[in-house]
Order: structure tokens, then sequence, then C-alpha cells
């Protein structure tokens, strides 16, 4: 991958999240905003809104008066460390060293809000709705924000998390130009395992190819789900960083599924990669064609005006038309994700399933978002004959008019360039 330009956020791009902030805080009837960040190392689909305000390390909590300016409340010494070393760097650092905090437990919680003169305020939340799929029942510790509740009986907190998060889902041109970056990243993973795949190589050399080129170009962290088999149905971290087991090695007639996370300066773009391994079964091919078809629908429903539901049942259609099973969802959005598309429970219909939970069907959640240019989501459509599956896609914006794709590359079935070799 080859860059000429390397995009970043300036100060003016902070001044128009402070000024969407607040004229959402004006709309909403709050004084102030509290914005829980989850840990940096909390994996896909972070709850990081808090680097929405401060370009900085994930993990901290800021605070955000209708009156004044952002305060963050920081884990420990090392984020400071880091906030003076970028500082020394020449970095624009976007909340002055005067507005940080040393940690951001509850007693500093309690202390900034009372300097503020917040005692009896409302404020809004982000930490304790929804923020799916890992998080549906918020993410602030409950011993925390208890004792911040006892310490503030005549204050309101009112959760926020999903009429905040479809407010900044919108890009500005400085974030897509980020996106763009980290969907590049993306697609240099995949080509990267593309060409080491072949029969005899270890997984794990796949994986570790895709991963080296996120790091290489940027991405911190990359992530990445990864199985292989003839006939493999699963989703997720490769079986063995899940329990001490050696890699599979790689044979004529696998595919590889793997989805493939690039977090670029905060925006995250992600692919969906099917890569066969030889000749496969014909079941691969035609379970592909309706996965394209879906993606394909999807493209032309993505547009300014219409709704997230809109989206998600036309890529249903030709899914819903064919004679085998979805896997998983077809569409998410991304940056942040919120919005989820439609489930359906076929796979506990499959052989070899009887004794475990019964997977349920369940509707798309935000089903009646309205679509804005600058919008970003993943694609990700999914279909199987029998247990052959197909799961292509990637990233895809919302345009002025058209849909714009970010991935191209991964929306289709992959072939092995079988340039690896087994070491």
């Amino acid at each position: 991958m080859t860059t000429t330009e390397i995009p970043t956020f300036s100060i003016a791009e902070r001044d128009r999240r402070y000024t969407l902030a607040r004229s959402f805080m004006a709309d909403e009837g709050l004084d102030a905003l509290l914005v829980y960040g989850e840990h940096e190392d909390a994996g896909p689909a972070p709850v990081a809104y808090d680097t929405w305000f401060t370009n900085s390390r994930p993990g901290s909590l800021v605070i955000l008066p209708q009156a004044g300016e952002p305060i963050s409340l920081m884990p420990g010494p090392m984020f400071m460390m880091d906030h003076l070393e970028a500082s020394r760097r020449g970095e624009k650092m976007w909340i002055p060293p005067h507005n940080l905090r040393g940690t951001r437990h509850s007693p500093t919680i309690i202390e900034t809000l009372s300097e503020l003169g917040l005692q009896k305020a409302v404020i809004g939340v982000v930490g304790l709705g929804a923020h799916l799929p890992w998080n549906p029942e918020g993410i602030i510790p409950h011993g925390q924000w208890s004792r911040v509740l006892d310490r503030f009986p005549e204050a309101e907190f009112r959760p926020i998390d999903l009429a905040f998060g479809q407010l900044i889902m919108p890009l500005g041109e400085e974030e897509i130009a980020v996106l763009r970056h980290s969907a590049q990243i993306g697609d240099a993973m995949v080509r990267a395992m593309v060409a080491i795949a072949a029969p005899g190589v270890p997984e794990s050399h796949v994986y570790a190819a895709g991963m080296a080129e996120g790091y290489r170009n940027g991405s911190l962290p990359p992530s990445m789900h990864l199985w292989s088999g003839p006939d493999v149905i699963a989703a997720g971290i490769p079986s063995w960083g899940q329990r001490p087991e050696a890699p599979r090695i790689l044979a004529e007639g696998d595919v590889i599924y793997a989805e493939v996370f690039s977090n670029f300066g905060g925006r995250h773009a992600q692919s969906q990669v099917t890569i066969a391994v030889g000749e496969v079964h014909e079941d691969f091919h035609r379970a592909g064609r309706v996965a394209r078809a879906a993606y394909d629908a999807g493209l032309n429903a993505l547009r300014p005006g219409r709704t997230f539901g809109d989206v998600v049942e036309a890529m249903h259609e030709p899914i819903d038309a064919a004679d085998g099973w979805p896997f998983l969802i077809a569409v998410h959005s991304l940056n942040p994700g919120l919005s989820v598309g439609k489930g359906r429970g076929v796979f506990s219909t499959l052989p070899g399933t009887e004794g475990y939970p019964r997977v349920l069907d369940y509707p798309a959640f935000l089903a009646e978002m309205t679509l804005v240019p600058g919008m970003s989501f993943a694609f990700e459509p999914n279909y199987a004959y029998n247990r052959h599956l197909a799961h292509l896609g990637g990233t895809v914006l919302v345009g002025e008019d058209e849909p714009i794709e970010l991935n191209p590359y991964s929306a289709q079935l992959l072939s092995a360039a079988g340039h690896g070799a087994a070491s």
C-alpha cells in the first residue's frame, strides 16, 4: 500500500464537533454532557465516543458543559504522559493540560461535576444506553455510577446514547478522508491474506500476513475474525486464539472466512472476506451469487432520505428468495456501530445444533433511522447452501446521490494466490 499524504484532523474539525455538540445540548435541554469511553483494548465495535471530543487515546471520561471547555478525566498517568509527548512533538492537542484530570474514578467525577456547578443540572450521559452488539445495557460500571447518583440526588442524568450516536454518524469531510484511508488499509490487509493463502499454509500465517499489513500501514489496532475449512460455519477469533491448539493447515477445497477490521485515527472500516483455496464446492459460488445480489440491492437502496430499514429489507429480498439460508445479519452501521440489520434463526435448524440454545429471529435495530450523506455502514451479506457459506462486502458511505464503496475488492469471492509456503 502506498500513500502520498496521511489525513489528519484539524482544529477546525474540533470546533465543528464542539459546535454540533452544543447545538445538540440546546435542542435536548441539557446543561452538560458526560461521555464515558470504553477502554482502548475493547476490540472490534468499541464504545469510544470520548475520542470524538479529545482526538486522543480511547478510555477517558469527558464532561462538556454548555458554557465552557470540555474536561477529560483520564484513567491513569500513562494518558497524561502520552498527552505531554504528543504536545512536545508539535501536535495540536484538543484539550489543554489544565482541563485534564488524573483519574476517572467516582471521586474525580463528583469533584468535576461540583466544580462546574452541575449539582442540579440536566446532564446527558453517553454510556448508560444500548451499544450493540456487545453492550446492550450500557458500559458504565454499576458501583462507580451508583456513587455518582448518591452524591447528586437533585441532578437529572439522562441517557442519550442513541440520540448522540445518530447525531455524529454523518461524518465531516476530514472524517471521510480518514475513513477512506482506513478502508485502504483494510484492502491492503485482505490482499496480503490472499497472496499467502495456499494449501499447506497454516491459517495463522494468513492471519499474521493480514495483521502485519494493518500494523505496517498504521491501523492500531487492526483486528480480525478468521476460520477456515471445507464446510466451516463459524465466526469470531480463530479457535487457536481461544483454546490451546495448533492452527489448521489449509487444504485444497478449503474456504477462508474472515472479518477484517481496520482502525485508523479512530475511524473504523470493515471488510468481509471469503477466500477460496483452489477448487471449492459449487455451493460456495452459488451462495456467493446470492450474497452479491444482496450487496447490490443494498447499494441501490442506500440513498439520502431513505431509512436504514429500507436498506435491510432490500438486502433481504434476494436472500429470502433463494433456497439456502442466511448465516448472520447483512448490514450494520459504523462510526459509530448503532444500527443492526435483522437476523433469522435458521442456524438452529442445522444438523448438530440439537441441545444448543435456540437462535431466534430478531428485527432490525433503528430501522426508522433516516439516511444522511456521510453515514458509514458495513455491508456484510452472507448466505449458505447446506454448510457452504459465502460472506462478502465492505465499508460503504451514503453519498450525496450515489453510495460510495470503499472496499469493493472484498465484495466478491476471492481466490488464494498460492504464493504462500509453510514453514
